[in-house]
């Protein structure tokens, strides 16, 4: 396994600035968000600052590691729906554009709505997401979806089902651990189901349950990284780990992006060693 950094944790500040400074901590790879309120907003990048951000990466010897193009697909219809639809489409065209040996394209996103809105709307997702997994594949990419709190994809069943209904072999999910632990579902439970479909994952901490939960910066809670990370190991994840800051720990006044960006890794790098694993440094 290697260790990534979320953009998440950064919407405001350049890459420029970023890269070099998560490079310098120890970080192996970035998730990029082209959705609204980040500076890689998916309209800004013409293909002279794709080609610049793919460079930018490579002289820092960085992965990306996958887009974040989080979009509604289950709550819209008509207009909204394809203005998402264009945004993770692009998302795709832009993480095949990105993509290197060793290193293929992935896009991560949410599926939207609300979760009293599973029965009436799980038909349409069968299609819309099995829709967006055939473009991806055709690309080369690796669509993966999100489990998340409050949302119409908020439990593993209903992921389960989902994947079984869609039936294909490059559909995939990228695993935000603190989504379940907030909905009370253990390391034992779930990971053992989740990791085997994974191709990326998210860790931040977390205190309390939905919706009277707390999200914090990894290394701020109680959650048992070593636990997780031979749990990870063993159920044969080999991927990255990519440590995530929440808008909601961002909103605190003590909020200072490569402050918490260098616990983080301190924290995981630490829960790394003291599980007995090795990182992959490739």
């Amino acid at each position: 396994m290697k260790l990534g950094y979320c953009q998440w944790g950064m919407p405001s500040v350049p890459l420029e600035q970023a890269v070099p400074r998560l490079a310098a901590m120890g970080y192996q790879g970035v998730e990029i968000a082209v959705i609204p309120r980040f500076v890689t907003e998916l309209s800004t990048l013409d293909a002279e600052r794709r080609r610049a951000i793919r460079r930018l990466f490579d002289d820092h010897k960085m992965a990306i590691t996958a887009v974040a193009a989080h979009s509604d697909i289950t709550n819209v219809e008509g207009d909204d729906l394809d203005a998402n639809l264009r945004r993770l489409h692009g998302a795709i065209e832009l993480a095949a554009e990105w993509a290197r040996p060793g290193q293929p394209g992935i896009v991560v996103s949410l599926v939207g709505g609300h979760p009293d809105q599973w029965e009436e709307r799980r038909g349409a997702l069968v299609e819309r997401v099995g829709a967006l997994d055939r473009y991806a594949a055709e690309r080369g990419v690796t669509y993966a979806l999100e489990l998340h709190i409050g949302t119409a994809l908020d439990l593993p069943d209903k992921l389960l089902w989902l994947m079984r209904e869609i039936n294909s072999p490059t559909l995939r999910m990228n695993y935000d651990q603190s989504h379940t632990e907030t909905m009370g579902i253990p390391i034992s439970e779930c990971v053992p189901v989740l990791a085997p479909l994974s191709v990326h994952t998210h860790v931040k901490d977390q205190r309390g349950l939905w919706p009277n939960h707390e999200f914090l910066t990894p290394g701020e809670g109680p959650f048992n990284y070593v636990e997780y990370l031979r749990a990870m190991d063993a159920a044969g994840y080999q991927g990255f780990i990519m440590a995530e800051v929440s808008m909601m720990r961002q909103a605190k006044p003590d909020y200072e992006p490569f402050v918490h960006a260098a616990f983080a890794y301190r924290v995981l790098d630490y829960a790394f060693q003291a599980a007995d694993l090795v990182r992959d440094l490739d």
